[in-house]
């Protein structure tokens, strides 16, 4: 008697599972016919088009963008974070503050 109600069983879960397929199949179908049925340009369109700002037939058109000359921006050349000696007594102070000074441990000594 087991087998036949393993079989059972299984019939049962395939039938359920034939359901759900078909159910999902269904659902998908609807959906699609819902997509074809509707405005193919509402759904093809997300925003609405650009208007135009009041006015903007007598401003004037924005300059181009400069091109990149491999140049500085200014004409000041750029400056060294720690200026040598000679600048540093003529005034000139550093960009950056001085480094952390480092730790520096005792040799290790080979046996």
């Amino acid at each position: 008697m087991p087998a036949d109600d393993r079989q059972r069983e299984y019939r049962r879960e395939m039938l359920l599972a034939s359901l759900l397929i078909a159910a999902g199949l269904a659902a998908s179908a609807l959906a699609l016919t819902a997509l074809t049925s509707r405005d193919a340009q509402k759904i093809a369109q997300a925003t609405p088009p650009t208007q135009s700002t009041p006015g903007a037939e007598t401003k004037p058109p924005a300059p181009p963008e400069p091109g990149t000359t491999g140049q500085r921006p200014s004409g000041v050349p750029p400056q060294p974070a720690r200026p040598d000696p000679d600048a540093q007594k003529q005034g000139a102070q550093p960009a950056l503050p001085p480094a952390p000074a480092e730790k520096v441990a005792p040799p290790i000594r080979e046996k």
